[in-house]
């Protein structure tokens, strides 16, 4: 059987919907290398212990062994993507993504081994997306890496050990990010219409992620051509920067972006020093993020007076979640609309628009047989 799925390649990190799952799964797009490791306890779930080989023609290094997400986030060898890298193109991307719908095949279904058989197979049919400016050149170069027969094996990992999974992949449906959350904000889950000033209006959307911010417009479900654009910036290069700075002051180094965004998220500023000294890094976090925040802000005023037929500008994704504080206080009258859960409306986007996708080839071929019988 066919599963659908949404799927967010994000810088940051990767996002994966099952139509029908109850919770998404979020993998961070960090890599190292991997090795044998010295094990003293299991993890308790294999989310914090993704040891994989990855096998796939689209692959420039194929078939080799990766730490991926939660176990690499604090490796000396670990690999973030940076603003120089085009997720269509990129192999870290499409690890960190398949190795997400591999864990999904193995875990969203009762598997009964065979003896003598180590590995099973899932077929997927997946939405994902793209930032605008990348959007024209390189949905079908996305499109063609996704699409195809991938295999994962999983080794050190708990309750996955020595486990494989060819994951095939019938068919991408690439949109743009953004839009994407926009129609499943205006949308039921079965498709029909929820929100009737989202669906026909002219809604703008800043969409801020790690490396990039799109400012895509949607007259109708429509992009807008003309005044649809991005930037090529994100939270990562502020995050970068208090890396630096907590170092520098404090004699502390965060392995990781994920790492200080985990302490973001729970508001946790308060570093260990060695010699059981603390130091508070929250006046860090508020001087780039309040930089961060008057760009943004700054950035969505412009298009704004560019386009003044747009009804109203929504702020989303992981970006608008860290700074929405920031970006209200900076706002003052200016209202900007903002979502919980902002970092997961892409994704469900994906889902939905790869479900009407599939609905409609559905119906298409109903329409053909149809017309094929009412001939003879």
């Amino acid at each position: 059987m066919i599963k659908i799925a949404g799927i967010d390649v994000g810088n940051d990190s990767v996002k994966l919907v099952i139509d029908g799952a109850s919770e998404p799964i979020v993998v961070p797009s960090i890599l190292s290398p991997g090795y044998e490791r010295h094990i003293f306890q299991d993890e308790d779930s294999p989310l914090k212990a993704l040891d994989v080989r990855v096998y796939s023609p689209k692959l420039k290094k194929n078939n080799q062994r990766y730490f991926v997400g939660l176990l690499a986030m604090e490796d000396q060898d670990i690999s973030e993507l940076e603003e120089t890298d085009n997720k269509a193109t990129s192999d870290q991307a499409l690890i960190v993504a398949l190795t997400a719908l591999a864990y999904a095949g193995l875990t969203s279904q009762t598997y009964e081994p065979v003896e003598g058989q180590t590995t099973q197979a899932v077929e997927y049919i997946v939405g994902t997306g793209l930032p605008v400016r990348t959007y024209a050149g390189f949905h079908k170069t996305f499109e063609e890496r996704l699409v195809g027969e991938h295999e994962v094996t999983f080794l050190s990992t708990p309750k996955l050990r020595g486990r494989s999974i060819r994951v095939i992949i019938k068919r991408a449906v690439v949109s743009i990010e953004g839009a994407a959350a926009l129609f499943h904000m205006a949308t039921h889950d079965n498709l029909t219409v929820k929100n009737e000033e989202l669906y026909y209006g002219c809604i703008g959307i800043c969409e801020m992620g790690a490396l990039t911010t799109d400012f895509p417009v949607i007259k109708r479900m429509s992009i807008d051509n003309q005044f649809s654009t991005g930037e090529q910036f994100g939270l990562a290069g502020y995050l970068d920067n208090i890396i630096r700075d907590v170092e520098d002051q404090f004699g502390h180094r965060f392995p990781s972006r994920t790492k200080l965004i985990q302490r973001i998220k729970n508001r946790d500023y308060t570093i260990q020093r060695i010699g059981e000294g603390q130091a508070d890094i929250r006046p860090i976090v508020d001087n780039y993020f309040n930089r961060a925040a008057n760009k943004v802000l700054d950035l969505i005023l412009k298009r704004w007076k560019k386009n003044p037929d747009i009804q109203c500008f929504y702020v989303l994704g992981g970006g608008a979640s860290a700074l929405r504080e920031y970006i209200n206080e900076e706002a003052g009258s200016v209202r900007l609309r903002f979502v919980n859960d902002s970092e997961f409306q892409n994704v469900y986007g994906y889902l939905k628009l790869a479900k009407n996708k599939t609905n409609q080839s559905i119906a298409a071929a109903a329409t053909a047989v149809a017309a094929t019988t009412e001939q003879e």
